[in-house]
């Protein structure tokens, strides 16, 4: 290997080091990141378009009520067509499951690009920013006027922007809230304020978050409150795809003399266009560093620039290290971590499925009573006592009936009439079952007890249970 080589390779695993050299933002003052159009750019524009199901979302109809409507008063979830009860809150564990998993392969893969595209402080910051750039101007041109001292111009656009600010904020509050209760109820509410108090604290708490958070803490979000920012170095390895520098094509850094690069020098011109338009204030060419959320503005950057000056494209670009430095790159399917990640989120995901697939509108438990085991009647017959628990998911009142199928001459006492359920409630029934000691050959039998709906005979749950007696 020679000594370039050995030269270049030392650098990069310094730079690609966890802790050390990261960049932390302390008191760099307030980043005015550039915007600058690319295709990173227009992708980030895409996957924001996302989150506009969270403003819209609430306003869409199924039927007589909300399309997706988390009903906590309630203790319902209702999402189109299905009912979900805190009977199946083993669906959200699964499901809680599937997206923490699904975001550390992500991570695994290509780095923090939940932080860059998807996750909202980045997104509403992104939007605070434009709306800043569109009234106060240029960065410099909000360097200059935020050191500049107060007057009535100032006030003027600092104002003009935080009516802006303060509108996003109260949508994105009472968005939020319109999730929990009918939205059109909740508008009306806040209009002739007679909303609950809760509404108004949760339009109150995510006024000013959404405002202080996206409008003036920003990067400092992801620098110091963002756990995910703390924890990332562990998810990376040696073939995580991130925005990288390469080191070994643009150093030397020289700059441009009369549009002739200097003899000797590498590709990078020392513009600094990829600081000026990173929303965190990084400079990806001292490596990876915390403050990267990956959102590739940068490549965008340095990808104009090497078209002005006539030099390929991929200065920086997403890589690994061992891309970097030259080595064979690893497949995913050979990847153990990234393998053990997926077979998780299979696992995971086949779960929800099944569970969304096997709701049903009735629920049925069963308890035999174990004091006694069981009764020996004046007729010599065997009495078992049950409780059955019927769980009504419908959104309306069903009658059901209860029926028991076993031994030969098995009877059904106490459920001679249908059992109104009302909507999103247990009701508990005890009935006994009475079968001819003649007909039982073991201490215990095998017995099933069938709950159907009285108006839709089709709608029907059984459950498996036992009937005991005594030893013969």
């Amino acid at each position: 290997m020679s000594e370039a080589t050995e030269s270049t390779q030392k650098h990069a695993e310094d730079l690609y080091a966890e802790e050390g050299a990261w960049h932390v933002n302390v008191d760099a003052g307030t980043v005015f990141a550039k915007r600058m159009p690319g295709k990173w750019r227009t992708l980030k524009w895409i996957t924001m378009s996302v989150w506009a199901i969270f403003f819209i979302g609430p306003y869409l109809r199924w039927g007589d009520r909300q399309a997706v409507l988390f009903d906590i008063p309630d203790r319902q979830f209702h999402i189109f067509d299905i009912t979900i009860l805190p009977q199946d809150v083993w669906m959200l564990s699964l499901t809680l499951l599937f997206f923490a998993i699904l975001l550390a392969v992500v991570t695994s893969i290509a780095g923090r690009v939940f932080c860059g595209y998807f996750c909202f402080q980045t997104i509403w910051t992104d939007v605070f920013t434009f709306i800043e750039e569109k009234i106060e101007g240029s960065p410099a041109q909000r360097r200059k006027l935020k050191d500049a001292p107060l007057n009535l111009r100032k006030l003027r656009l600092r104002g003009t922007k935080y009516f802006f600010w303060l509108i996003i904020s109260m949508l994105t509050g009472v968005s939020f809230a319109a999730w929990f209760t009918d939205a059109y109820e909740l508008w009306r509410g806040y209009f002739t304020l007679t909303a609950p108090v809760t509404a108004w604290a949760v339009l109150g708490l995510f006024t000013a978050g959404t405002f202080v958070l996206a409008g003036f803490m920003r990067e400092q979000v992801c620098f110091w409150l963002c756990p995910y920012a703390r924890i990332q170095g562990v998810m990376y390895d040696r073939e995580t795809i991130l925005p990288a520098y390469d080191y070994s094509r643009g150093e030397p850094r020289g700059k441009l003399k009369k549009g002739q690069f200097e003899p000797g020098k590498g590709d990078c011109i020392e513009c600094s266009q990829c600081v000026a338009v990173c929303p965190t204030g990084i400079d990806i060419r001292g490596g990876q560093q915390e403050g990267c959320i990956t959102c590739a503005l940068c490549i965008d950057a340095c990808d104009s620039v090497m078209d002005k000056v006539g030099k390929p494209r991929g200065l920086i670009r997403y890589a690994s290290l061992d891309e970097i430095e030259g080595k064979p790159t690893v497949a995913l399917y050979k990847r153990p971590r990234v393998l053990v990640y997926i077979t998780i989120l299979v696992l995971a995901l086949s779960g929800i499925l099944y569970g969304l697939t096997h709701l049903g509108s009735l629920e049925l438990k069963v308890i035999h009573e174990r004091s006694p085991l069981f009764v020996q009647l004046s007729d010599g017959s065997i009495q078992n006592k049950y409780d059955i628990k019927i769980l009504n998911k419908l959104e309306d009142e069903v009658k059901v009936r209860i029926t028991a199928a076993g031994p030969e001459g098995l009877q059904l006492i106490g459920a001679d009439e249908p059992l109104a359920v009302r909507s999103g409630r247990l009701l508990s029934h005890i009935v006994f079952i009475k079968v001819p000691r003649a007909s039982l050959e073991q201490s215990r039998t095998p017995i099933t007890i069938e709950v159907r709906n009285v108006e839709n005979p089709e709608d029907s749950v059984t459950y498996e249970s036992a009937f005991f007696g005594p030893r013969r």
